[in-house]
């Protein structure tokens, strides 16, 4: 595949992403794909590289925190050989009304049409604070 192409599989798997429908996205995935979030597990329990069955789950759970989706703004997209590096900027407002506002950089790696890898940068202590207090406070409303 061109170049352009796998910057455009990219750009569909984050338009599926943002729009909230996770099992196109998901579809995007290789079965081998791996996930990985920075940080260390005692600090951020994302940490780490999961399997494309973890991304579910996790994808699952966002979705309750989210009921107005999530807004992904894509920047920059540079891409080399299989690899696709993009800037993106989120917002949305979660379940217990706090905004979620965050910046990545996302490195993926495509394999004629599939993602076999996604590697996120973002602010994993915004993330931390802001969904945890909205997880929080969706089970006690529970």
């Amino acid at each position: 595949m061109s170049l352009e192409d796998n910057k455009r599989v990219v750009r569909d798997f984050l338009g599926h992403y943002a729009a909230g429908r996770y099992d196109a996205a998901l579809d995007m995935l290789a079965a081998d794909s791996t996930w990985w979030l920075p940080g260390h597990p005692q600090e951020f329990p994302a940490a780490g590289s999961v399997d494309k069955e973890t991304v579910r789950r996790r994808l699952a759970a966002n979705l309750k925190l989210l009921p107005h989706g999530l807004e992904i703004d894509v920047g920059a997209i540079t891409a080399e050989d299989d690899r696709v590096a993009v800037e993106a900027e989120s917002r949305a407002t979660l379940v217990d009304g706090s905004r979620y506002h965050n910046r990545y950089h996302f490195l993926f790696v495509v394999r004629g049409r599939e993602i076999v890898l996604v590697k996120e940068y973002l602010d994993t202590l915004h993330s931390s604070r802001v969904l945890g207090a909205a997880r929080a406070a969706f089970q006690a409303g529970r």
